[in-house]
């Protein structure tokens, strides 16, 4: 038996925010030591700070400064610290309320044991204090993480204007999700085929629709699919859009175009990129075929065939 394919996927996708002045005060008090919540009309102090009560939808907008102790109110033990988390070494992920706050902040807390960080150091009720980081820039991760600190509690919350000098108006909120990919019997085979420069698809037995890229089941009829049809390679452009916007790691030059193409064969379009031709000549109809990339293991984009562009009503039903 052949061994499965799998393969490690990261699905990533930075984007910046801007900050109303709730959450502005609140990054850029992070960056000066600060920590500050907002005052509800019926006296709670919330940290982290919100722009509208969650029980009455009210704007809220007077902050109050809370201090950088507080109790640990829940926690989990995180034994192996992955990529991009607060600590390196394991650590507990902490509800701590600070004092003067009504409400939880979610962070790590450092709970060095004896020898080394272990759950047996962490309670509820535990009392904590901030550790800095040593590099501020207005994000949450100007905490460092908590650790412990014996301290009594202290319960006021004072006023504050929420003024600095430059304050920070907005912030890169980084997405990314790693896991490992097991493309499974009919996305399997339909790879293998690419590597050999072939593009194949799976037919429905009861529609007799074909689908590229296989998925093992039709999804209109829901039965499962085994018989394997070659289609393509050349195919016709269906829709497109035109990309203005540089992709962060992605070497290809602004203005292109990415369509979606239904291969000869085909009963479900999928998506390529255009190259070959100027961007503003990309258009429905248009006959293409695939130039592989290095290595052969896909097709790298696709370029004009110089046929004919197919008549509208052979590819009306894959818009």
């Amino acid at each position: 038996m052949p061994r499965p394919l799998r393969a490690p996927l990261v699905v990533e996708f930075p984007f910046t925010r801007s900050l109303g002045p709730v959450q502005s005060a609140f990054l850029t008090g992070l960056r000066e030591r600060t920590v500050l919540g907002v005052r509800t009309a019926d006296g709670r102090v919330l940290v982290p700070p919100v722009e509208y009560d969650p029980v009455t939808a009210s704007e809220l907008r007077e902050l109050a400064e809370v201090a950088a102790t507080g109790t640990v109110t829940a926690w989990a033990w995180n034994p192996s610290p992955r990529r991009g988390q607060p600590l390196t070494s394991p650590f507990a992920w902490a509800l701590i309320r600070l004092d003067g706050a009504d409400t939880s902040l979610l962070h790590a807390l450092d709970a060095p044991g004896p020898d080394t960080p272990g759950p047996d150091a962490v309670r509820t009720g535990l009392r904590v204090r901030i550790r800095w980081a040593s590099r501020r820039v207005g994000a949450i991760t100007d905490i460092a993480c908590f650790e412990p600190f014996d301290s009594a509690p202290d319960r006021r919350a004072s006023a504050h204007v929420g003024r600095f000098a430059d304050p920070v108006t907005a912030i890169a909120a980084p997405a990314r999700l790693d896991y490992v990919h097991t493309p499974g019997r009919a996305q399997g085979a339909h790879l293998a085929a690419l590597a050999e420069h072939r593009i194949v698809g799976e037919r429905c037995p009861s529609c007799r629709k074909v689908y590229v890229p296989p998925r093992g089941a039709c999804p209109t009829c829901g039965v499962a699919t085994a018989e394997q049809v070659r289609v393509g390679p050349r195919g016709t452009v269906t829709t497109y859009c035109v990309v203005n916007i540089k992709a962060r790691n992605l070497d290809i030059e602004v203005p292109y175009v990415y369509a979606h193409i239904a291969l000869d064969g085909a009963d479900l379009a999928l998506h390529g990129r255009i190259a070959g031709i100027p961007y503003d000549r990309v258009r429905m109809g248009l006959r293409v075929e695939p130039v592989w990339g290095p290595g052969g293991g896909h097709p790298d984009h696709y370029r004009p065939t110089g046929e004919p562009d197919a008549a509208y009503d052979t590819y009306k039903e894959l818009l």
